[in-house]
């Protein structure tokens, strides 16, 4: 699904017979594969069989020698659930590239926003999936991505354009690693409430941490672009990340709101979605749908009021 992930390998060629001709009027294609028995292009075009592409992906790592990956909207990835599944099973280092992560895509609509993906995926074990919420994040899912051999590996990318956060200001990405991380903090002593998401959502949740700084509420803001790694973590890494003692909290993830819980606990909020989408510009989605720094300051706010989410 090239043309929508933007996720070819530039300059090496297509996986084709070379005696392939493209139709008159047709585009060229990116590089003629050549060599005495051709099929040497390293761009495989699937179509849109996402089922067999997955499950011919998890062949190649098998098999040795190379390290595919598979690209396509993350809500098709139903239709590559078997054989990431089998991957899994298997321990197969095969990498999913899924775009179009969220309500955020905006006119495609319903059928094309996913909701439940994310929490589903969680649930699989021997997957590790990362949803990192800036280009430097992104450079370290990377790492993780290729480094990790213990099973499959998914990459859950926006289709919006993101801010690229101020590292000299707030945390190194290196914090990815760990699968989540404080990203921006109070000037000084514990916070009194705590922001965790993920994705798109972290430059949200950052815009109402820095509202709720002007209005001297010191909290903190958590990227946790993995809940695995998260959970892999040493005991005082986590409680660091998220003090025991600090109980307002709120979960920003333009999702199901299924597993948060474990997160914010039984006083915190969750600000997800029980429902689909709509069809609508991205931004609009969004706003209509409560994932703007005004709803979080709103939720926050009633938190630390000690109301109860409702």
């Amino acid at each position: 699904l090239d043309p929508s992930t933007r996720t070819a390998l530039k300059g090496k060629g297509d996986f084709e017979s070379p005696n392939f001709t493209p139709p008159e009027g047709a585009p060229p294609t990116q590089g003629m594969v050549g060599g005495p028995t051709g099929y040497v292009g390293r761009n495989i075009h699937f179509g849109i069989r996402e089922h067999a592409m997955a499950g011919i992906a998890t062949g190649m790592a098998l098999h040795g020698g190379v390290l595919p990956f598979a690209a396509t909207f993350f809500t098709f990835s139903d239709y590559m659930r078997p054989s990431i599944r089998l991957a899994a099973l298997s321990k197969a280092h095969v990498i999913y590239v899924w775009t179009h992560d969220s309500i955020g895509l905006g006119q495609d609509g319903p059928t094309h926003q996913p909701i439940e993906h994310l929490a589903s995926l969680r649930a699989m074990p021997n997957l590790m999936l990362l949803r990192p919420a800036d280009a430097n994040e992104t450079v370290e899912a990377w790492k993780l991505a290729v480094a990790h051999t213990e099973g499959p590996v998914g990459l859950v990318f926006t289709r919006q354009k993101l801010p690229i956060f101020d590292r000299n200001t707030l945390a190194p990405a290196a914090g990815t690693a760990k699968g989540a991380y404080v990203l921006a903090d109070c000037a000084a002593g514990p916070p009194k409430l705590i922001l965790i998401a993920t994705g798109s959502e972290v430059s949200i949740a950052l815009e109402a941490h820095n509202q709720l700084t002007r209005e001297g509420v010191a909290s903190r803001v958590v990227s946790m672009p993995c809940w695995d790694l998260f959970e892999a973590q040493p005991q005082s890494y986590k409680d660091a990340v998220l003090p025991p003692g600090v109980k307002a909290r709120v979960s920003v993830e333009a999702g199901s709101p299924l597993g948060w819980e474990r997160y914010v606990g039984l006083e915190g909020a969750i600000i997800g979605l029980n429902r689909f989408g709509a069809s609508a510009p991205g931004e609009i989605v969004m706003r209509e749908l409560g994932f703007t720094p005004e709803h979080i300051v709103k939720v926050a706010k009633s938190i630390l009021a000690g109301n109860r989410p409702g």
